[in-house]
């Protein structure tokens, strides 16, 4: 039962592909609730087809927050999300009505629920070596060395986000300590009343939605997406446009691979980024996982998911 204490959210959860916005969108149709994304992709404008994107009729039937409010030259990291986020659960709760937050950004969800700790301030000597070596030796050995000194943290982490590679180096390096430690040790007043439900499907099966995703994404346009955002003067090099699809996409437009080799490592790469996620989710205990081996069962978990909530 949730807790009246605290304002009441609930957290729909997985891996790409697995039907989480589906979910949410079943489980809005029996109970009053809105949608709060928490895809790191999905709040920049103009990257639809890639990021799988709700339709427009999805979301004039149910409301949808935290979906196009930036442009992908536009910073924007989790911090941000986690103020974007609490507004519109507060703006939620003025209606009477049960924030749903969705996605598979794990940082996202963390941050917006729980808050982030406060992390050290340094001079910024290790950070300027760090950087280059970045240049001078590359991301993959930076990643290679946090593999050794902080192995935690660099499962859960993409090795081409070299920021936040370079953050934990040096948060080890300027303390000793590594920045898994921090986070362990960071305690948070809680906001909210936290409900956390994961959908997870055989993995064969998740690899085939996500295969099938590819191809309709691939049917829907999404050369001719990327195409777009060049035209309209978006760098290549940008952050939203190096991430999985996109950055494919764009070595095909490039000339660099053939359109049936850009297929492939997107498939390729989803199914490995889907495999970090799961890493990623496994290790937080609130999940309430539901098996799931067709999309016919969403109903069902909605209903039992709006059982619980009452």
């Amino acid at each position: 039962m949730p807790n009246t204490k605290l304002p009441h959210i609930l957290v729909i959860t997985g891996p790409t592909a697995s039907g989480k916005s589906s979910l949410a969108l079943t489980l809005a149709k029996k109970i009053p609730a809105e949608i709060i994304s928490a895809d790191s992709r999905q709040i920049y404008k103009y990257l639809d087809i890639g990021t799988a994107k709700p339709t427009p009729e999805e979301r004039n039937a149910v409301p949808h927050h935290c979906i196009d409010i930036r442009t992908p030259d536009q910073r924007f990291n989790a911090g941000d999300f986690q103020i974007a986020g609490r507004k519109a659960i507060a703006d939620i709760g003025k209606r009477k009505k049960l924030p749903i937050i969705v996605g598979g950004t794990g940082l996202y969800i963390r941050a917006l629920v729980d808050g982030f700790f406060e992390q050290p301030v340094f001079s910024g000597k290790i950070r300027s070596e760090l950087e280059d070596r970045l240049v001078n030796d590359g991301k993959e050995s930076l990643y290679e060395e946090l593999r050794t000194v902080d192995p935690e943290s660099a499962e859960r982490m993409d090795a081409s986000k070299q920021r936040r590679v370079i953050r934990a180096l040096e948060v080890f390096y300027e303390t000793g300590i590594t920045i898994s430690e921090y986070h362990r040790h960071h305690t948070v007043e809680h906001m909210y009343d936290a409900s956390f439900v994961g959908l997870q499907w055989d993995r064969k099966k998740l690899y085939e939605r996500i295969n099938d995703r590819v191809d309709r994404m691939r049917e829907q346009g999404l050369v001719e997406e990327v195409r777009r955002l060049l035209e309209r003067g978006f760098d290549d090099r940008l952050q939203a446009l190096q991430t999985v699809g996109y950055k494919e996409a764009i070595s095909h437009l490039r000339g660099e691979i053939a359109f049936d080799r850009m297929v492939e490592l997107i498939k390729q790469n989803t199914r490995r980024f889907a495999k970090r996620q799961i890493t990623w989710f496994r290790k937080e205990p609130r999940i309430e996982w539901f098996d799931i081996s067709d999309d016919k069962q969403g109903d069902s978990i909605a209903d039992k998911i709006s059982s619980s909530l009452k």
